[in-house]
């Protein structure tokens, strides 16, 4: 099934309109054909380059934050995280592997390179709180929040 026949045409805005233009359906046509031409020519390019960036997850509990990376193929020496101010920064590379002398490669989609993600954390987080872990490709980053500050009472003095 098309996803295109689940979205409204762009083209009608009255749908109860009963005229008829005959160059609308040359027009959804074309516009199918070039969606399609550019789906295809530029995948494999942007596939390799999506397939680098991991996927994470963010869950957040009263407590602390915890980040989840996929990071396929990857082992903990390839992975730098660091956090300065409140941005933390996962950076990882993926290297191609050494072992192609008597190789004669027909077709890759494998992906290899550096990449990063930085992440914006809504609070000021203590370094040396930041727990990670790693196991089976998925990278686990534990934050523990900071704890609140209590509301001090401040005395209203007179002016002198």
């Amino acid at each position: 099934m098309n996803l295109r026949s689940l979205v409204p045409l762009r083209s009608r805005t009255n749908i109860a309109r009963n005229e008829i233009n005959p160059f609308d359906m040359l027009q959804r046509e074309v516009d199918r054909l070039f969606d399609d031409f550019g789906r295809g020519f530029m995948a494999p390019q942007m596939l390799a380059a999506a397939s680098l960036v991991p996927q994470i997850e963010v869950a957040e509990t009263d407590k602390q934050i915890e980040i989840t990376a996929e990071l396929p193929g990857l082992e903990r020496k390839d992975v730098d995280i660091s956090l300065e101010g409140n941005v933390l920064t996962i950076r990882a590379e993926k290297k191609a592997e050494s072992e192609q002398k008597d190789k004669n490669i027909q077709l890759t989609e494998r992906s290899y390179g550096v990449f990063y993600r930085a992440l914006e954390l809504p609070i000021a987080i203590d370094p040396a709180t930041v727990q990670a872990t790693m196991s089976k490709g998925v990278l686990k980053i534990t934050i523990p929040k900071p704890p609140h500050a209590k509301a001090k009472k401040i005395e209203v003095k007179e002016a002198a």
